[in-house]
């Protein structure tokens, strides 16, 4: 049975998931065995150390008892009130024949005056006595008191009786030594292997008794002395070749002393009835496996051989012949697939027809599509190559049709379309020296082929392309004024295949668009500034992730105070090879390619750093920032202005926004939109350039703007012209009558700053106060700032003159 055949694969499968299964279920009854083991084991230790204390309280009672009895002795009373040496012989008898009794190690009698007076055990007595004298009070006082005392490192259970008679008159103290017996007798009650520890910092632990056996039990203490810290829950111990799941109990604290007792179980032990389960589940197992493998190998059978004749009857189908005999007898799923093979040779014929117009014709439209229009003019090529004549390629893009689209809808932006390739194809219909076939390339694209055309024929149809679509489409009652650019690129003078051709003349097409200026031939020269263009778009990136731009200010003053009351923010590009760029060789290029919105954004957050340093000196100024056209379509520039703020805590006055008349009447109801958003927040609006747009006083009305700009071209001559001056004084009313801040640029002189300042201008900024400086010069700046001494302006002489004529 050959591995890569389907009868193979299914037998594998069946086999491997059988496998897998069985395997996970016996990884997961395995680890529910050991799981429940050790739950089962935790709760005997838990049990174990409840035992084990209920050990030691009944040893403790056991001891209280013994002593009890010893201090209500009538004669032991009056041997120890007499207080002579006989009466001392009598109390050690009987404190030896007591302790004798209930198998105490230590019996000692301690004075009324809280010493040590007859004892069993001295040098234990001695070892004892600092623990028994801190027990008198509590034992007097609860009739009777117990705890652990640590001896030479081995633990014993201490009990202290008061004597009365009535009044104290001393007291029994009896120890009881906590070793082996002890571990035992726990062995015994719960099957626990039970061994008595005790610690102390400089030697570690010590095993005093033990049910293990004697190496058995160093082992054990290795192993605890190895853990980094005192174990307070379960822990895992190896001993006599098994594993146990342990656990300590303190039982008492001497000093720096402790005692405890280690509780294991066998972990072997507690498994081993589920092992033998686990051995008749892998039993089962492989019997499983070998009757699946042939059962599988039956249902493999039964599945393959039917779907190998299937495979054969494709093969003819895919030959062309669609004649072959199909078995569609089987009621099963096979039988099915059987029949629907039969069903599908009918249709097969059908779809490839259709596959093959829609493979080259674009649905929209019923234009050819890419594809159609690469064969189409590769056959041209080859044509005119053949007779040595030439071929032209015309290639457009429709303007304004993005924004068609995102504000109509996108079903208007496709009846659009279809309009216009209707206009294409009756407009080609009409030629008569040409035989044009146009396309749609994708998006907004067309394409027309212009087979043994000449550059004339191309110019002159480019034209009327241009022309038709200049007339506006009607369209659900809207009228649509679209145009087109477009690029031209022929055979041979440009390109040799068909792929180049489209390319050249899709470059003259972005170069026509660019221009504004109709048609466009391709030249190579266009090619070269692209990729200038994608070298300086690449330049511009990297320096932004090099940090190569520098924020420069320049102050804005006002006339009557002489105060600053601003700066205008301002970039400049330290390049690492070219030096200083100046902005107009990037900032143009910026705004056509988009990046402009990224440079706005860094020009934000440096000026909000600014912000920053001079509210930290104690300094309120306003900063303002120019917008582009990119940067007003922005609509989530509010937004992303409203998080600068929140992160750098700062107040929208801070700023001061700056638009162009250009900027706004590009789109006039988004840009309003957007402004309108941000004054909204707070943030100062400020018509930049004023005098050098087109812009009408409605929208000016409209906005909601708070200054106004007059442009440095009217401000520069004002000493000489009085044309300017005029213009000037006019804007400075018009301003301050629509309510406005006005702002004068280009005060390079004395004598313009006193006729602004007589001309009631509020604020100023130029070389005259100030070339733009590095940011962080600016407090320096205004420390040195002096305004200029108030004198009276009198009238142009210049201005006088044109008046008269």
């Amino acid at each position: 049975m050959h591995f890569r055949s389907l009868e193979s694969r299914i037998v594998t499968l069946f086999l491997a998931l059988i496998v897998a299964v069985q395997v996970i279920g016996l990884l997961v009854i395995q680890r529910g065995i050991d799981s429940n083991a050790r739950q089962s084991i935790s709760s005997e230790l838990n049990n174990g150390t409840k035992v084990f204390r209920r050990l030691l309280d009944q040893n403790a009672q056991s001891l209280r008892f013994g002593a009890r009895l010893l201090a209500r002795d009538t004669a032991f009373l009056a041997a120890i009130g007499n207080n002579d040496e006989g009466d001392r012989a009598t109390i050690e008898s009987a404190l030896v024949n007591s302790g004798r009794r209930i198998k105490a190690t230590l019996t000692m009698l301690v004075s009324a005056e809280r010493h040590v007076s007859v004892s069993t055990n001295n040098a234990q007595a001695a070892a004892l006595e600092p623990l028994v004298l801190s027990m008198l009070d509590a034992a007097e006082q609860g009739d009777g008191a117990n705890g652990i005392a640590i001896v030479e490192r081995r633990p014993y259970q201490i009990v202290v009786m008061p004597i009365k008679a009535p009044i104290t008159i001393g007291w029994i103290v009896m120890t009881f030594p906590i070793d082996r017996q002890l571990a035992t007798d726990m062995r015994e009650v719960t099957s626990l292997h039970t061994t008595i520890l005790t610690h102390d910092p400089k030697n570690g632990w010590l095993a005093v008794g033990s049910t293990f056996l004697a190496p058995s039990v160093g082992a054990a203490v290795e192993q605890l002395q190895a853990l980094p810290q005192v174990p307070t829950g379960p822990f895992d111990l190896t001993v006599e070749a098994s594993k146990y799941n342990a656990r300590l109990l303190s039982i008492g604290q001497d000093g720096p002393q402790s005692a405890s007792v280690m509780l294991a179980r066998s972990i072997d032990e507690a498994t081993e009835d589920y092992q033998r389960l686990e051995r008749w589940l892998i039993g089962l197992t492989l019997a499983g496996i070998a009757v699946s493998a042939v059962a599988s190998v039956l249902t493999a059978k039964r599945i393959a051989q039917p779907l190998s004749q299937l495979a054969v009857t494709a093969k003819r189908l895919e030959e062309g012949d669609y004649q072959g005999q199909i078995d569609v007898t089987r009621q099963d799923e096979i039988g099915a697939l059987a029949h629907a093979f039969d069903s599908m040779r009918d249709g097969i014929a059908r779809r490839e027809q259709e596959i093959s117009r829609l493979a080259y014709r674009d649905t929209l439209t019923n234009l050819p599509n890419r594809a159609q229009f690469l064969r189409l003019l590769n056959e041209a090529l080859g044509e005119a190559r053949k007779q040595d004549g030439c071929v032209y390629v015309l290639m457009m893009d429709l303007d304004r049709f993005k924004h068609v689209n995102d504000v109509m809808g996108q079903s208007f932006g496709d009846a659009l379309l279809r309009q216009v390739a209707d206009r294409l194809q009756k407009l080609l219909a009409s030629q008569r020296h040409v035989s044009p076939q146009v396309a749609r390339l994708g998006g907004d694209e067309f394409a027309v082929l212009l087979p043994g055309a000449t550059l004339e024929q191309a110019r002159s149809l480019a034209a009327d392309i241009a022309q038709t679509l200049e007339t506006p489409l009607s369209l659900d009652d809207q009228m649509v004024d679209i145009g087109a650019g477009i690029g031209i690129a022929g055979y041979p003078a440009h390109g040799a295949d068909a792929e180049a051709l489209l390319s050249m003349a899709e470059v003259a097409m972005y170069a026509a668009k660019l221009r504004n200026d109709g048609a466009v031939v391709y030249d190579s020269s266009i090619d070269k500034g692209s990729e200038q263009s994608l070298s300086l778009l690449t330049e511009l990136r990297t320096a932004l992730e090099r940090d190569e731009f520098r924020l420069f200010v320049q102050p804005k003053i006002h006339f009557d105070t002489g105060k600053v009351v601003g700066a205008e923010a301002l970039v400049r590009w330290v390049h690492p090879e070219r030096g200083n760029v100046f902005p107009d060789e990037f900032i143009p290029f910026a705004e056509q390619t988009g990046f402009i919105r990224k440079l706005t954004r860094w020009v934000l957050e440096q000026s909000a750093a600014l912000c920053q340093s001079l509210d930290a000196a104690g300094i309120q100024l306003k900063v303002s920032v120019n917008l582009s056209t990119r940067d007003l379509m922005d609509q989530d520039l509010p937004a992303k202005f409203r998080d600068m703020l929140e992160r750098r805590r700062l107040s929208a006055a801070s700023f001061c926004l700056e638009i162009t008349e250009s900027a706004i009447m590009d789109d006039p109801v988004r840009a309003e939109q957007t402004l309108a958003r941000l004054h909204a927040m707070g943030v100062e609006l400020s018509i930049d350039d004023f005098g050098t747009g087109y812009s009408s006083l409605a929208y000016l009305k409209r906005l909601p703007v708070n200054e106004l700009k007059i442009d440095k071209s009217f401000v520069l001559n004002m000493e000489s012209d009085a044309g300017d001056v005029m213009i000037v004084r006019s804007t400075i009313q018009l301003g301050h009558n629509l309510g406005l801040r006005v702002v004068a640029e280009g005060v390079e002189s004395e004598a313009v700053w006193h006729q602004l300042k007589s001309m009631n201008c509020d604020q100023g900024q130029g070389y005259y106060m100030s070339r733009p400086i590095p940011a962080d010069q600016l407090l320096l700046w205004m420390q040195q700032w002096r305004a200029p001494e108030p004198v009276s302006v009198p009238v142009p002489v210049v201005a006088s003159l044109t008046l008269a004529k």
